[in-house]
C-alpha cells in the first residue's frame, strides 16, 4: 500500500526498504506522538537539493521547538504549508 501511495507521488521505491524504515523510525513517532502539541506554532522553510534538483522543505514547529510535520515539494506553496 505504501510502495503505490509514494509511487503515486513520484517515489519509486522498494516494498523492502518501506518496511525497513517503518521498523526503524516507528518507535521515534511513537515516542514524539506522546507529547502534547502547544497551542502556538510556526513554519519555516528552506530549499535543499536532492539527487541535484531544487526541492522546498516545509517544517510546522509547536512554541517548545517540537517538530509537528515536515512537507517535501517540488514547488514552493506557502498555501499548502
Amino acid at each position: 500500500m505504501s510502495q503505490e501511495l509514494l509511487a503515486e507521488r513520484g517515489i519509486d521505491v522498494d516494498h523492502v526498504t518501506v518496511y525497513r524504515r517503518v521498523q526503524r523510525f516507528a518507535p521515534l513517532v511513537i515516542d514524539a506522538s506522546r507529547h502534547s502539541i502547544g497551542n502556538r506554532w510556526f513554519v519555516d522553510e528552506t530549499y535543499v537539493k536532492v539527487a541535484g534538483v531544487r526541492r522546498y522543505v516545509s517544517r510546522a514547529v509547536d512554541q517548545w521547538g517540537q517538530v509537528i510535520d515536515i512537507r517535501l515539494s517540488k514547488r514552493r506553496n506557502i498555501a499548502a504549508a
